[in-house]
């Protein structure tokens, strides 16, 4: 009879936190509509992510309270305090989990953008505050990392998941794409990987965010590994591999243990 309470509770907790996300992302995106005429004002787009930040902030909370998620952070300074980390820095993991993006947004530097799928920048629940807050759309080419490489060396960070997309079911890793080293380059900036590890069954690709996983609490944990500072002698498809060969022997290691 515990054991059956206990599904229940954590299955209620998983659906309340859906609930909380989306109550809160819409709350942030009303707000952010009216703001949309001044989307280039850094003024405005700092103002933007910090809000979004303080929802993340709470939606962690919301998960720690419940215990229904159990989040770890290693190599990071303490639970409230961003890492350690130069202006200008161009983060980079890989994505086992729906959830991981926002998670991790909510510890690295207020001044960090991400780069968003074209269809999430036209979503008008998620849209508007991904636009005021200076956020990026994955459709630009050159011209994304021209504008990416200048606003890095302006002093904000950049969090990008080279995967492109969540990781293939039953894989450690998809193949790295080369742009956040094409980005680090011109921006003469450093690559530092935050290694991210998740239960199994926590909305990986190809499994609907409504389905919850077969095992709760589940658990999520951030590494913050190794940096690579800029070398203008590497070209970025050689960090590219230099990196994914040492994040997939990584992430390899730990499932076996």
């Amino acid at each position: 009879m515990t054991r059956r309470i206990a599904c229940i509770y954590y299955a209620l907790a998983y659906y309340a936190s859906w609930a909380w996300f989306g109550l809160g992302g819409c709350a942030v995106n009303l707000l952010s509509l009216p703001l949309l005429p001044w989307r280039q004002s850094p003024r405005v787009n700092r103002l933007a992510r910090r809000a979004v930040r303080v929802l993340f902030r709470q939606w962690v909370f919301w998960f720690r309270t419940s215990r229904m998620l159990r989040i770890t952070w290693r190599g990071f300074a303490r639970p409230a305090a961003a890492p350690a980390a130069r202006p200008g820095t161009v983060f980079i993991a890989n994505h086992p989990t729906l959830v991981d993006a926002p998670i991790l947004l909510a510890r690295l530097p207020a001044d960090t953008v991400c780069i968003f799928k074209p269809a999430l920048m036209r979503n008008p629940a998620i849209g508007p505050a991904a636009i005021v807050g200076g956020h990026a759309s994955g459709t630009g080419g050159i011209d994304l990392v021209r504008d990416l490489a200048e606003r890095i060396a302006g002093g904000l960070s950049l969090l990008i998941f080279p995967e492109g997309t969540r990781t293939d079911a039953g894989a450690a890793l998809n193949p790295l794409k080369p742009g956040f080293a094409l980005i680090a380059n011109r921006a003469g900036a450093a690559v530092r990987l935050v290694r991210i590890r998740s239960s199994r069954g926590l909305v990986p690709r190809g499994r609907a965010w409504w389905k919850p996983p077969a095992v709760l609490p589940a658990t999520l944990e951030f590494a913050l590994d190794r940096e690579w500072p800029h070398d203008p002698r590497k070209p970025a498809a050689a960090l590219t591999a230099e990196i994914e060969a040492y994040l997939r022997g990584e992430l390899v290691k730990e499932a076996g243990r």
